[in-house]
């Protein structure tokens, strides 16, 4: 059979593949928080029918040789962390960005575990804990006093979170927003509700103080919005749909010479 016709469909299955990433890219370009996605493709195994090197004569030898490739297939796929979205202006209190692309805010998931999020959309449940959108509580956890006034709420660039108890004039602080980083963000484990997980391909967190050792400031008021660039995915989209399109073609080219062969005897 062919060979092409392989090579070739492996061509469409990983532009099919590089499609679905582009579309949730798309799908995602008002998520507040969201890293947008890249493919990268590695070629697959080669065959050598004659190997460079091989002597020719007695004093030469095969300089390039002759292999033919078996198609291509998708090798990672990587979260884009440095690069920052928009930052956007809510005026709301608990909203939260990060100034730079080092740290993450930390949350407690239901089972007990941690998860890292760029989200910083947080919120104040019944019991004036501050929370996520789905109630995963703020690493360390983080709670408001009953008789502070909320419309007085401020979070500093270094994290320390403050407010005005009852009749007191002068500002209480009351918490501490800390962020994380890690050795190598992109090896992080994507779960879903914006949030990301440890691995060991990650490395494990380091804990720091928003504005130094390089952790990005805290800025209140503010959202991190997408780092999808919509021209930008569109294009891609373009340049992996004409190369599904080319892939089909070789099939269909090499459907033809099969077809030629076939049809020799008559």
């Amino acid at each position: 059979m062919v060979r092409s016709l392989w090579t070739a469909a492996t061509g469409m299955v990983a532009q099919q593949f590089n499609i679905d990433t582009i579309s949730n890219n798309l799908a995602n370009v008002n998520t507040t928080g969201f890293k947008k996605g890249r493919v990268d493709f590695e070629d697959l195994i080669y065959q050598h029918q004659v190997l460079a090197g091989t002597p020719a004569t007695a004093v030469s030898e095969i300089p390039t040789g002759v292999s033919v490739g078996h198609g291509v297939r998708a090798a990672a796929t990587q979260k884009m962390f440095q690069e920052m979205g928009n930052l956007q202006a809510t005026g709301h209190k608990l909203d939260m960005a990060i100034s730079n692309t080092v740290g993450f805010f930390k949350v407690q998931l239901p089972d007990g575990s941690f998860a890292y999020t760029r989200d910083g959309a947080f919120k104040i449940d019944s019991q004036r804990q501050v929370v996520t959108s789905n109630g995963y509580l703020m690493e360390p956890n983080l709670i408001l006093p009953e008789d502070g006034l909320l419309e007085t709420l401020a979070i500093s660039e270094q994290g320390e979170v403050s407010i005005i108890i009852g009749n007191n004039m002068n500002p209480t602080m009351v918490g501490q927003v800390d962020t994380y980083r890690f050795l190598n963000p992109a090896g992080l484990k994507a779960v879903g509700d914006n949030l990301f997980k440890e691995t060991p391909a990650s490395g494990a967190e380091v804990a720091g103080t928003p504005s130094l050792d390089g952790f990005g400031k805290i800025l209140q008021g503010f959202l991190e919005m997408s780092n999808v660039k919509l021209a930008e995915e569109m294009v891609n989209m373009i340049v992996a749909q004409r190369a599904y399109e080319s892939n089909s073609k070789a099939i269909h080219t090499s459907d033809s010479m099969l077809a030629t062969a076939i049809q020799l005897k008559r």
